[in-house]
């Protein structure tokens, strides 16, 4: 299950709309071993696309440095569908490469809505978990 404070939601769901129609990414870090996401980190679509995202790797590689040096994890990964629900694409599967991470979707593809959910991926495997947002 993930749990996830509301504005991290807010702040994720505003990105998503903002980059619309790109999809939107980013990170959500928090301290090793607790699977507590705490720092929003939005980052950068380097492909600027409304089907596809791909961080920057000079801004993965500096992100993955900062977390290392604040004994940090990506505890979430999130990005948008801007034309589609929110669950995995067979390019989403194939890039998850932290099995401890929760993957969340955002669908923006309705202007006055959103779906907002959750995932783990490991080997391939997509199992859709709860979401408990909470404060």
């Amino acid at each position: 299950m993930l749990r996830i404070r509301r504005e991290l939601v807010d702040e994720i769901v505003a990105h998503a709309r903002r980059d619309h129609p790109d999809e939107a990414c980013g990170v959500i870090a928090g301290p090793q071993g607790s699977d507590s996401p705490e720092r929003y980190i939005p980052m950068l679509n380097a492909a600027r696309s409304p089907t596809f995202y791909e961080f920057d790797s000079g801004d993965l590689l500096k992100l993955y440095r900062e977390m290392d040096a604040n004994d940090e994890v990506p505890v979430v990964i999130y990005h948008s569908h801007t034309a589609t629900d929110a669950y995995p694409s067979r390019t989403d599967v194939s890039y998850a490469s932290e099995p401890d991470a929760h993957y969340v979707l955002v669908s923006t593809k309705d202007p006055d809505s959103h779906q907002f959910r959750s995932y783990r991926i490991v080997d391939g495997e997509i199992t859709e978990e709860p979401v408990e947002i909470t404060g």
